[in-house]
């Protein structure tokens, strides 16, 4: 399968045309309950709002986080249901996995506003667009990937995030690990650095004149 040009194929950015300095946060690969309390304890300390692109495998297991992103007024996204590499499945596997995932996070909360799809490792094909589309998903990806799934420490996210960001950015980070790269008796899992980051992260956005807000 051809991979897409994201630059005119899937939205990368949000920025509106205007002076509006807005930054959009995105986290990947949750929700995990060793690390979503603790990204969502400092977005409610800091009050804003962030979107998660969950796995459906790990919401089928968490449904109380799930409902408590939405009480807490962040948005749920879709992440597949199994985070596979979709340029490697068929038409049916794709649909499959990502309708999967939207029947278990309406499950989880019926009133989980379901507008996004992000595709595993932002791998994106014309099939991925189109059955994402006919599930009424629209696809986004990012700008800013400060790559806090390899645990560069806590200093290096916030200074990826902050020497990248500008207005209208969609920023990556994560509160989970993909199935396949769970490894027991190692780190590879924890999210403690990005959780410690976004401690940092948030006020230093704040200061630089930018507003953390909800996805349009």
């Amino acid at each position: 399968m051809k991979h897409l040009d994201l630059s005119s194929k899937v939205r990368s950015e949000c920025a509106d045309g205007t002076t509006s300095r807005n930054v959009f946060l995105t986290f990947d690969d949750g929700p995990n309950p060793l690390c979503t309390p603790g990204v969502l304890d400092v977005l409610a300390e800091h009050r804003v709002p962030a979107t998660f692109f969950v796995i459906g495998a790990y919401a089928l297991d968490q449904p109380q986080l799930i409902r408590r992103m939405v009480t807490e007024g962040h948005e749920v996204a879709n992440h597949t249901m199994t985070h596979p590499d979709l340029s490697n499945c068929g038409p049916s596997e794709i649909k499959r996995e990502i309708l999967e995932a939207n029947k278990v996070v309406r499950m989880a909360c019926p009133q989980a506003s379901l507008r996004h799809m992000r595709a595993p490792f932002g791998i994106w094909t014309e099939e991925v667009l189109t059955i994402s589309a006919s599930a009424g998903l629209t696809a986004l990806h990012w700008s800013v990937d400060p790559r806090d799934w390899s645990r560069p420490g806590v200093d290096a996210i916030v200074d990826g995030v902050l020497a990248s960001v500008r207005p209208g950015a969609i920023v990556l980070l994560h509160d989970g690990c993909p199935p396949g790269e769970l490894k027991p008796g190692t780190d590879a899992g924890l999210r403690d650095q990005t959780v410690m980051a976004l401690c940092r992260m948030i006020p230093s956005l704040h200061e630089r004149g930018f507003v953390i807000r909800s996805l349009p």
